[in-house]
């Protein structure tokens, strides 16, 4: 396993880091062969809490989160017949800009190759008033690969009464299937020019995004019995929530006030489908319960 620190940091505080993980099917079953990083992004070593076939892999940024001139990037790739799961020990967070307005950026690529399996499962992040920020998730799929994501998104502080009244996000999620585009979702952000954040056909007054995807199911009439349980899922609580089939990939949405609320429904509904696509009983990372 390869390692590179070298932050680095320029005159007006930009700070660019970078974090390469690759995980390949051996005779000892999953194993982290690569884990490449510049500046404060690293792993430490896998854990197995399902055997040696399938790795958990904790990410770490011990700054917590990303100011003005930040840019991260994460590429997690799997080799054929490797399983991962990736997830985070705590919120992410976009602070508040600069005056000058310069990016905060994270861009995560998942290549996954075939008949491999990853499982993408950040908590929550957190873009406070005032951030100006791109984030990007590219998601890559080879023959007979399969990815459970999901990405949950907090506009404003609301525990403390500071609504995302001013600041620009611009973030996007696509999903590729053997170089063929398969799914694009876009959100453009800024409630001092448009009013997208308070219209019914918008995010409705609502400080919780989510989306969470799960496929390919390339027999998509074999899922009637499993969407029919993630409506019930989404039914069970007050707020708008959907489960929809799009082409071969189920699609769960939530749009509220609570990202444990998101959270919570995310990971009923990934214990769910985690049997049908991935073959597996749902087991929650340990550092979820911390």
């Amino acid at each position: 396993m390869n390692q590179l620190v070298n932050p680095t940091i320029d005159t007006e505080s930009r700070w660019k880091a970078e974090l390469h993980l690759g995980l390949a099917n051996s005779a000892r079953g999953t194993v982290l062969k690569q884990c490449r990083h510049l500046g404060p992004l690293y792993v430490q070593k896998p854990f197995y809490p399902e055997g040696r076939e399938l790795a958990h892999i904790y990410l770490l940024h011990p700054p917590g989160g990303m100011v003005s001139g930040d840019d991260l990037h994460i590429s997690v790739s799997t080799s054929p017949q490797a399983q991962c799961l990736v997830t985070t020990p705590g919120a992410g967070r976009v602070y508040r800009a600069r005056p000058d307005r310069t990016l905060q950026k994270q861009k995560i690529e998942l290549h996954l190759e075939a008949n491999s399996t990853l499982e993408w499962l950040p908590l929550e992040t957190i873009i406070y008033p005032d951030a100006c920020t791109d984030l990007t998730t590219d998601i890559h799929l080879a023959e007979n690969s399969s990815v459970i994501a999901w990405e949950v998104t907090c506009f404003g502080l609301t525990a403390s009464g500071e609504p995302f009244k001013s600041g620009e996000v611009s973030q996007r999620f696509q999903v590729f299937r053997e170089g063929r585009l398969k799914l694009r979702e876009r959100l453009q952000l800024n409630p001092e020019k448009d009013r997208f954040l308070q219209a019914r056909a918008g995010l409705n007054n609502c400080s919780v995004n989510g989306l969470m995807l799960a496929g390919p199911f390339d027999q998509p009439e074999e899922t009637e019995t499993l969407l029919s349980h993630l409506r019930d899922c989404c039914e069970a609580i007050d707020v708008l929530a959907a489960v929809t089939l799009n082409d071969e990939f189920i699609q769960v949405r939530y749009l509220g006030d609570c990202s444990e609320q998101a959270r919570k429904l995310f990971t009923q509904c990934w214990t769910l489908i985690r049997p049908e696509l991935l073959n597996r009983e749902g087991c929650e990372p340990r550092i979820w319960a911390t």
